[in-house]
């Protein structure tokens, strides 16, 4: 949500656009002079807030696609492209009840920046970049990857995240298990805390068939 900040400058309204948050540390510590510093400030301020900033986030938390899409919006910016990556579930003809990831955090976090970098010389126009991966059990049409791009139009962050997307599947160290149905029907078995356990279950790591670093080991 944008914030309107008036500053009177001689006999006309001078306006600067800044998001709530830049607004209150403005009015928060004014500068000392007259309007035209206030104006100054004001632009200022708002544009070192819009600097190019990459955000990175691997995690056994939840995926909100709202905060990841509203983390890179800017003013400069008339596009920001998203990408959802969900469990689906089926997996080579069988059901699939859920994934599980894992990741030595550091190591993914390093090569997603990687993948930021490359995006950045590919496309000089981005403005924000934001990449959560999720750990841990992620359930079927729940979020484990989200992506958001913004730049100034839709063709380089279109492109920027299929990239995104295409060079973290082949590069990034996160094992992927598929916890599938071996057949069916699914035969339950329910417990007193109603929780339901499949008596035909089994597990298989799951490559990535764009996956270069398995295949360089």
């Amino acid at each position: 949500m944008s914030f309107l900040l008036f500053v009177r400058y001689t006999s006309s309204w001078e306006i600067s656009f800044c998001s709530s948050s830049q607004a209150t540390r403005l009015l928060s510590s004014p500068p000392s002079a007259g309007a035209s510093s206030w104006l100054t400030y004001a632009v200022t301020m708002c544009e070192l807030e819009d600097q190019p900033k990459d955000l990175i986030k691997v995690t056994y938390e939840k995926l909100s696609t709202d905060e990841v899409a509203e983390s890179v919006k800017s003013p400069s910016c008339g596009a920001v492209s998203v990408f959802i990556g969900t469990t689906r579930n089926h997996f080579e003809g069988k059901k699939v009840v859920r994934l599980e990831y894992e990741a030595y955090i550091p190591m993914a976090e390093a090569e997603i920046k990687k993948i930021c970098r490359g995006i950045r010389n590919r496309w000089p126009a981005i403005q924000h970049i934001s990449i959560h991966h999720r750990l841990g059990l992620v359930n079927v049409t729940e979020a484990s990857v989200i992506i958001a791009i913004s730049g100034p139009h839709r063709n380089e962050s279109l492109e920027a995240v299929k990239y995104c997307i295409d060079t973290l599947k082949a590069t990034v160290p996160i094992w992927k298990k598929c916890l599938r149905l071996k057949g069916d029907p699914i035969y339950t078995i329910r417990r007193s805390f109603d929780k339901e356990i499949y008596d035909n279950e089994e597990c298989i790591w799951k490559e990535n068939k764009e996956c270069q670093w398995v295949k360089n080991n």
